[in-house]
């Protein structure tokens, strides 16, 4: 399989894509046709001691997914009390 050079700009593209806008690892290498091991390699270089950028983005959809569940416990809660 032959290698090809990523420019740095679109290297910074897709990390902020992932860190930014929530797109998945494998969502934003099927865009722009890169492997999930190549972005997953860019992201562990940026990690400079802070959470890294997959930390993030997980705890971010986890976050999105806690949120969702609370809505949807707090709706039946609001209804079960309204049938009292």
């Amino acid at each position: 399989m032959k290698k090809h050079r990523v420019a740095p700009e679109v290297k910074a593209q897709i990390i902020s894509r992932i860190k930014n806008d929530g797109v998945s690892v494998s969502q934003a290498a099927a865009d722009h046709g890169v492997s999930t091991g190549s972005i997953y390699a860019w992201l562990g270089k940026k990690a400079d001691g802070g959470p890294s950028v997959l930390e993030i983005a997980k705890l971010r959809k986890e976050n999105a997914i806690l949120l969702q569940l609370v809505g949807e416990i707090t709706l039946k809660l609001s209804e079960s009390q309204k049938k009292k």
